[in-house]
């Protein structure tokens, strides 16, 4: 047994008794994990979660590097110009006008 045993492979994805694709799931779980899902997706995720082993323990996996990060980044804090900067190209509009010929 290797290290990499404990995690869902590509071979162990499928599909839940609702129709719901492990490989979807794995690809959302930031998503639920940080509450921005919609609340049927977030339905449909949970519903999976409980019923696959496999995409739970990819999903603990997430709480626990979210959980890491948290902790090693928790007194770091962007300097306040870098913060506005990104702000405001966050709340910026670009439009781009284009002609054809």
């Amino acid at each position: 047994m290797n290290g990499n045993d404990d995690f869902a492979t590509e071979d162990s994805y499928g599909t839940d008794n609702h129709g719901t694709d492990c490989a979807e799931v794995i690809l959302r779980l930031f998503e639920y994990v940080d509450n921005e899902a919609g609340p049927e997706d977030r339905e449909a995720i949970k519903s999976h979660l409980d019923e696959c082993g496999p995409c739970l323990m990819e999903y603990e996996r997430d709480l626990l590097l979210k959980s890491l990060v948290r902790r090693a980044c928790h007194a770091e804090r962007a300097p306040s110009a870098l913060r506005m900067q990104v702000l405001s190209r966050i709340t910026s509009i670009t439009v781009t006008k284009t002609t054809s010929g």
